[in-house]
This record gives structure tokens, sequence and C-alpha cells, in this order.
């Protein structure tokens, strides 16, 4: 059997809602929807932390964050360490099967060079280091102080690279179609790594953009342009990919490393309100939060052949999972590797009942776990900084996806369970964390 070739899109800071294929009307989101409606939308899938660097580095690894060594968001300055070098990532572990690989975006898994992605198994790269960049002068200016100056961050295969006045998503999506050109001229699979910055702030986008939704007030509309920008990056990039007679061994995962900023450096102009431009779908909380808001994600899985068309799945997936469901499509031995997340080809492609697990979650003080239709949060948090809402919250989410309801007291027999389940997961998580990563030091921060 031909070895499928592997594409992961990756938005930044995008609310559940936030695609017109997950409900969304003022807007429209052509090309992702058509990638939904040829493979399977996930409607219940999740990111592994509120916040980018452990999002991504789950995704990398299959492991929970605080397993693979990245638990909070990284620091941006140039010697800031990041993903440890000792643990494998999906592209060294299909490298090792004859894998080509690359990736154009945002890293934001360690600028020092240990931590960059050439020594994390991608032959080839582009893009910026830490957690967001001004799109044209590619500037990482956030959470600099008097002894850190803002700082260019624009890289190519290690190289530091000026393109100044240059979108980065559209260099991003130049960058991608010339590597399906130029991989599917070898006789090798491939795994491209697409992980847009957008809609992170800060908000930009090109007039031709924003130009789209004149009747949208101008936090949404900006929103608007720059997913847009993506879309049609996803659709240049998938053109390619049928230009290259490829699809049918092709396989596609598009999702959202968390939920929607509310952060006030969004605005642009000095006001200290939240930011009301992203929508979670009605779900509870956004990014920093481990209410669904915060980590609940859209999921899309398309690989024609394999893949039925036309399925919305409701079974419970996460970006973990990413790493065992291609290395096992692609020969490789899961046995060998230590992973956290599972294989959930058999749900998507063979319509199998999806696998019976808890999945847990950790940010700072919170602690969360789903179990089917339940969801347990300890110290939920829905502004950042402020007391916890609840101490405990559980929902039943088939009927109240949104949280809004508390049912510790009806239920306390499966509070008590799911309690002590999250609570043993993160002790043996935290005595992981203090025998194993924190010699290696991981240099975060909390904030961009």
């Amino acid at each position: 059997m031909k070895r499928p070739n592997f594409i992961v899109f990756l938005t930044d800071d995008q609310g559940y809602g936030d695609l017109s294929c997950m409900g969304t009307t003022d807007f429209r989101t052509p090309h992702l929807d058509r990638l939904a409606a040829g493979g399977a939308r996930f409607t219940n899938w999740y990111s592994n932390s509120p916040v980018c660097s452990p999002s991504r580095a789950a995704l990398m690894t299959g492991r929970y964050p605080g397993n693979c060594g990245v638990r909070s968001i990284l620091a941006g300055h140039r010697t800031a360490t990041g993903l440890p070098a000792t643990v494998p990532t999906l592209p060294t572990a299909l490298k090792a099967l004859g894998y080509q690989t690359a990736m154009f975006g945002k890293w934001h898994l360690g600028m020092a060079e240990e931590s960059r992605p050439h020594n994390h198994g991608f032959d080839e790269w582009f893009g910026f280091l830490a957690g967001c960049v001004d799109y044209y002068s590619h500037v990482f200016y956030w959470g600099m102080n008097a002894e850190n100056d803002p700082t260019h961050d624009l890289w190519e295969n290690g190289k530091e690279v000026w393109l100044n006045g240059e979108y980065f998503t559209d260099i991003v999506t130049r960058r991608a179609v010339d590597y399906v050109r130029r991989a599917a001229a070898r006789a090798r699979p491939f795994f491209l790594f697409v992980p847009y910055s957008a809609p992170h702030y800060p908000m930009h986008a090109p007039r031709q953009y924003v130009d789209r939704f004149p009747h949208l007030p101008p936090d949404r509309r900006i929103m608007a342009a720059m997913l847009s920008a993506v879309d049609d990056g996803v659709g240049a990039i998938l053109a390619e990919v049928e230009r290259q007679n490829i699809t049918e061994n092709t396989c596609v995962f598009f999702m959202a490393d968390n939920g929607p900023s509310r952060e006030t450096r969004n605005w642009f102009d000095g006001c200290r309100d939240w930011y009301y431009g992203g929508t979670t779908g009605g779900l509870k909380g956004h990014k920093f939060s481990l209410y669904d808001g915060g980590i609940r994600s859209p999921g899309i899985l398309h690989w024609p052949g394999t893949v039925p068309a036309g399925q919305v799945l409701d079974g419970v997936g996460a970006a973990m999972d990413i790493f065992p469901t291609f290395l096992k499509a692609a020969g490789g031995d899961l046995a060998a590797c230590e992973v956290d997340g599972t294989d959930i080809l058999p749900m998507a492609a063979e319509r199998k009942a999806p696998p019976q697990r808890d999945v847990f979650w950790e940010m700072n003080r919170q602690t969360a776990v789903r179990r089917g239709k339940w969801k347990l949060v300890l110290n939920g948090q829905l502004v950042e900084g402020a007391p916890p809402e609840d101490e405990v919250h559980l929902a039943d989410l088939d009927a109240d996806m949104g949280e809004t309801t508390n049912l510790k007291d009806r239920h306390p027999d499966v509070t008590a369970e799911l309690r002590q389940t999250a609570e043993a997961w993160r002790a043996r998580m935290e005595k992981r964390w203090e025998e194993e990563w924190i010699p290696q030091s991981t240099g975060t921060v909390t904030h961009a």
C-alpha cells in the first residue's frame, strides 16, 4: 500500500464557531467548508491546552503538555528554550520512515538553537519562533520591557530573512504551495505542517479582505478578514494538491490551537475593554480558560477514499491524537512511542465507536477532565487573574454544551469520582514535571 502524504493546518486563537461549517453566519469560509463536506467534521474536538505553546507541543508529540516538557506559553527572546530535544516529534517519527518534512508558519516551541524546527525533525522550515509578530514587519513586540527590545523574528531554515511589507499569511501560503509542488515530484511521501498565525493579534489584514465585510463592526470585520485570508490559503494549497494528482493519497487535518482571545491588546486603539471579535459558538470561556470555549476547536479530517465524506462525528478527539493516527497510517510502530493520544482513524474511516477514555487538561490552578458526556472543571477561570468562577463545576455536555448549569450537587457521586480522577492525574503530572522537566528549564512566561 502506498504511504499517504499528511498536511496539518493550524490556526491561532480561533473560536470554535468561527467557520461557516461550524455555524458562523456573518462570513463564509468556503474552502474549509468544502474540506469538511468531503470528510469528517468533529463537533467534540479539543486542543490540549487553552494557550499556544502547550497545545502545539501536544500536537507535535502526541503527549499531554506536562508529559512533553511544555506547560506554559514560551518566552520570545532569542535564547528562550522550549520543547526538549529528548522528546520525539511527529516529523521525527515520520522522517525515520522515509518521509519528507516541512513547516511554514508559527513555531512557538522555543527560540534557542536546540528547540528550533530543524532539531525536531523538519527538513525545511520558514516562519517565526516566538508567540506572535507584526504581520508586515515580522517584529515581535509583545512581552517586551526595558531589558528586552522588540525583535525581528522571521527565519528560513535557521537563517534570519527580511521580507518587510509582505503579509505573513500570504507568505506562508506561497511557501506551502511551492513545497507541495516540489515534494510531489519526489518519490517519497511528505508531511507538511502549516501553522498559520491568524487570527492571533496584532489584528492585521490586507485591504482586499477587509473590504469584503463592510457590514461588520470593526472587531468582527478584521477577524473575518484574517480568517478569510487563511481560508483562501488553505484553498490554494489544496488546489496544488489536486493539480499534482495526489488528493486521494493525502490525509489533511485542520484545527485551532485554542479558543479566541479576549485580550485588550487585540483592539489596537488603547481600549481597555475585552475584545469581542472571535466567537466560541455558544461555548463558555475563551483563551486561558479550561471551560470548553478555551479548548474546544473546529476539527476536520479529510482523506478521500479512506474517510467517507459528509460525516459529522461527536466522538471526543484531541490534538495529541494526530501523532498516533498519522504514524500508524504511515506504517509506524506505535508500541515504540510514548504517546497519550489514540488512533482516531477507526472512528472516522470505519465508523467505529470512539475510544472510551478520560481526557485531561491543566492550566495554572485549573484542572479539567472529560469522560463521555461529563466535564468537570476545578478552579475554572473566565477572566485572567480573577478568582475561580466555581471551585468545582460539573456539566453534562450532551445537554448543556455551554456549561451553563453546575450539576455538582445534583450528581455528587459523579463529581467525587471525576474530581479524584482529575486530581490524581494532576499529581502524577506534577511529580514527573518536578523530577524530569524542571531540571531542563523551559523558560516560560504567562502572556502572548
